[in-house]
């Protein structure tokens, strides 16, 4: 299960690798790429999200304790939602992992209203 389900490890921060990823990659692949071209521990337990070129498919990589999952996800209509940039990493909170998963715009989600009175 992905970890969002049950709420992240203490800790643990959800990253996105910017620019498009070749969706076959498996387990060494994709943790081979967190090492070199994002520069960071694929067994640190943060999350780790790589989007295929056509942008219906992402795979999630992360690592539990004593081994690394992967999910793969397609959405049937409409595109994940990426970033711009074609390098690097973009840092998510959990609830905007959450929102990517749902197939919904996660940067500038629009809140139903504030209050205006406590009665």
């Amino acid at each position: 299960m992905l970890p969002t389900a049950v709420g992240l490890p203490s800790g643990s921060r959800v990253w996105l690798a910017a620019g498009v990823t070749d969706i076959r990659a498996g387990f060494n692949s994709l943790a081979e790429k967190v090492q070199t071209i994002l520069e960071r521990d694929p067994f640190s337990g943060h999350i780790f999200v790589f989007r295929g070129k056509r942008g219906d498919l992402l795979k999630v990589l992360w690592w539990t304790g004593d081994g690394l999952c992967l999910l793969m996800k397609r959405l049937e209509k409409g595109r994940f939602v990426w970033p711009q940039a074609t390098s690097g990493t973009v840092l998510l909170s959990p609830a905007q992992l959450s929102m990517l998963l749902e197939g919904i715009d996660w940067r500038q989600p629009t809140r139903t209203g504030t209050p205006t009175s406590a009665l």
